[in-house]
């Protein structure tokens, strides 16, 4: 009955994210109460494995000791203190842990509140740095100030909400209805050859190319040819055109290392970090530049060369402290070394879902999965998810693509279980009449 009765509460006065309402109000919805390590526990004490870390933000599993007590710790000293004209400690020590991790040159640090922002943020830095600077092209006798105002992005890119990063999306079902709101920018495949020939043609009015690196995860979990990543990062160069690696939801261990980068050896110059952050606990994300870029904002007040962006809980120090516990986690419990074996089980195991009739491509990247689902069926995906949950498994779809994204923190038999479910949810929702 308590149950029921936040059920209609629900419906009475939530909006949620990214929902048809009128659906959501005709069906019975879980409503979470607990969680604990990878598990989720709903109203009725039924317990769920979080097969997508919250929408891909947990990392260690829920109610993580350390993460716990980091923040009671920081909650005893003080919950916010401003970064517009003062300073807090969990910032401080937080930035510093940042750009030891992350690809070399990224030395400075901003910080925001979820990715979305932290890519709006790099689209503004990169536009106003290109206005500040007076940089004569080695290809040419072209003055570049003012002129690079333009952005190339991949097309099915997703890289957020906000105006700025719609603007650099490519994902119609998403997008299509903000057009008449968005600044237009150069789409590209992941060829490397359009790639240079459309910054052949325009570098001299690009300022920045932005990327998720290796996956594009809202798109259905579609890869990258390898070795697309080093040679953006090499054209770039080239064109004299800043490469933004939007690290939102590859960073923090998901695809095997601790940024995506990695595997292709690429520093970007710019890098934004988000959902996996804090893991799973609060909403803090930043967005990583170089020093040349961080150069140009200096000079007088009067040379208006600031950046004038921020948000009232910019460097939270409650949420920084989460993430300074989460990042000394993978430290002390060698987290990515553990992953590695659960990454070549999933591999293995899911080579059993290709003989099911209506699975077809299935792509991995580390930690990160998508089973596409070629299916007649009306929302197949939806309803393959209903059945999990039924098995006993928290899952959400991209469309008619399966996303497993579990928390790192999984053990194999865990995983295994994980697996189970989602291969008997989708035999059972494709091959049924």
């Amino acid at each position: 009955m308590a149950n029921k009765s936040l059920q209609n509460k629900d419906k009475q006065y939530i909006w949620h994210p990214f929902t048809q309402m009128e659906d959501w109000e005709k069906n019975d919805q879980l409503v979470i109460e607990k969680g604990d390590g990878i598990y989720l526990y709903d109203t009725d004490k039924n317990k769920y494995i979080d097969g997508i870390s919250s929408l891909w933000v947990t990392i260690h599993g829920h109610r993580k000791k350390k993460i716990n007590q980091a923040i009671i710790k920081q909650l005893n000293k003080v919950a916010h203190s401003t970064l517009l004209g003062l300073a807090n400690v969990p910032s401080i020590e937080l930035a510093k842990k940042l750009v030891e991790i992350t690809p070399k040159g990224l030395n400075k640090v901003f910080y925001s509140d979820n990715g979305s922002t932290a890519v709006e943020i790099a689209l503004k830095i990169a536009f106003q740095y290109w206005q500040q600077v007076n940089v004569q092209h080695p290809m040419s006798n072209v003055q570049l100030k003012n002129r690079k105002t333009k952005f190339i992005t991949l097309k099915n890119a997703y890289h957020g909400d906000t105006v700025g990063s719609v603007s650099v999306g490519g994902i119609d079902l998403f997008h299509e209805i903000y057009k008449p709101l968005l600044f237009k920018a150069f789409q590209v495949s992941t060829n490397l050859k359009e790639v240079e020939k459309v910054m052949k043609t325009h570098h001299k009015e690009v300022a920045a190319m932005i990327v998720e690196p290796l996956i594009q995860g809202a798109a259905g979990i579609l890869l990258q040819p390898k070795g697309f990543l080093k040679g953006a990062r090499s054209l770039c160069t080239k064109y004299n055109i800043l490469l933004i690696c939007d690290e939102v939801a590859t960073g923090f261990g998901r695809t095997g290392k601790m940024f995506a980068c990695e595997h292709e050896g690429v520093s970007p110059d710019i890098m934004c970090v988000a959902k996996g952050l804090t893991g799973g606990y609060l909403p803090v994300a930043a967005t990583l530049t170089t020093d040349e870029i961080y150069n140009a904002f200096l000079g007088s007040y009067e040379s208006k060369k600031t950046f004038f962006h921020g948000h009232t809980y910019t460097g939270n120090p409650l949420g920084c402290a989460a993430a300074i516990a989460n990042l000394e986690i993978f430290e002390k419990e060698k987290t990515l070394q553990k992953l590695q074996p659960k990454i070549k089980f999933m591999k293995k195991s899911l080579e059993k879902f290709k003989q099911l009739k209506h699975v077809g491509e299935i792509r991995q990247c580390g930690f990160m999965v998508g089973i596409e689902l070629v299916s007649d069926k009306k929302r197949v995906g939806h309803q393959v998810i209903l059945e999990a949950r039924k098995r006993g498994a928290i899952l959400r779809p991209l469309g008619d693509v399966i996303v497993l994204m579990p928390p790192l923190g999984i053990t194999l038999q865990e995983l295994k279980k994980l697996l189970e479910i989602t291969y008997e949810a989708i035999k059972k929702i494709t091959l049924q009449p």
